[in-house]
């Protein structure tokens, strides 16, 4: 497991159970490094003073609060922690509500936690209850130099935090251009819904996602390999003709739902195996 990302408690009535905190979220990004055409030279950032166009050292760098032109109020982390060092390692629960009650859209930034030294059994006793009613904890957490509102609950064996936006964060969609009013009033048919609706009834399935991999990064991957092994050349015309072309628009919707439907009723492929090393498995919910 990567380093810890603070360790404090969860505080719920009078109850306080010690916890740290780790990052649920892993990033599989292709690293692509930015490079002059001309030579193959890396192009590197640096930390410059814009007054004497010196490079800065890490350890003379500090956070700033401008509150004038050129003014700043300097924030060491210890100041931070010093400004509330309560809210800055507490999970502090407000409230309890219905898992279902929170739209998706709220949902940010994943964090597992796991019970510090004497937490344990309060780590289960809040796991438990979380999981026989079906509620998450509405909590506020400090994380570096923000306060956030999560959701505290349970998956499996395990407690997650799941950072949340706030309403102020999320764009109103009363602007958007989008077709709104009756179906029927847009040119769509009770048949054509009929047929819409068996097509996801035929499609339906239950939610695997380890079945799911970014296939974007493996073609990538797997195309630069191939340029390596051809000494950094471009791929020939022929290549170039066999990558994936946009899909033509359906002009006839009920032609391309009775068609998708016919195709979704003949026998299901089966996903492509990967082969993949065996890790131990670990509860995640």
């Amino acid at each position: 497991m990567a380093r810890p990302i603070w360790k404090g408690h969860i505080s719920f009535g009078l109850v306080n159970v010690p916890v740290v905190l780790q990052a649920a979220e892993k990033r599989n990004e292709l690293e692509l490094h930015l490079v002059d055409r001309r030579d193959k030279a890396r192009i590197r950032y640096q930390r410059v003073n814009e007054d004497t166009g010196e490079q800065v050292p890490w350890e003379d760098i500090v956070r700033g609060y401008e509150y004038g032109d050129k003014n700043y109020i300097l924030l060491t982390p210890e100041d931070l922690k010093r400004a509330a060092p309560e809210a800055s390692r507490t999970i502090e629960i407000l409230s309890f509500v219905e898992r279902r009650a929170i739209d998706p859209i709220f949902f940010d930034t994943p964090y597992y936690l796991e019970p510090d030294k004497g937490g344990e059994k309060g780590y289960v006793l809040l796991r438990e209850a979380l999981g026989d009613a079906d509620r998450v904890g509405i909590a506020k957490v400090v994380i570096r130099t923000r306060q956030y509102i999560a959701a505290l609950g349970s998956r499996g064996d395990i407690l997650a935090l799941d950072l949340l936006r706030y309403a102020d964060e999320i764009r109103p969609s009363a602007d958007l251009q989008v077709p709104r009013g009756s179906a029927k009033s847009h040119g769509v048919s009770a048949q054509e819904i009929k047929v819409a609706k068996t097509l996801v009834d035929a499609m339906a399935s239950e939610w695997k996602p380890e079945q799911y991999h970014d296939e974007f990064r493996e073609h990538l991957v797997k195309w630069i390999e191939q340029r390596i092994a051809r000494g950094g050349e471009k791929a020939t015309p022929d290549e170039d003709e066999q990558l994936p072309r946009e899909a033509p628009a359906s002009i006839n919707f009920m032609d391309a739902l009775k068609k998708s439907l016919a195709q979704s009723e003949s026998p299901r492929r089966k996903p492509a195996r990967r082969t993949v090393k065996r890790h131990p498995r670990r509860a995640a919910g």
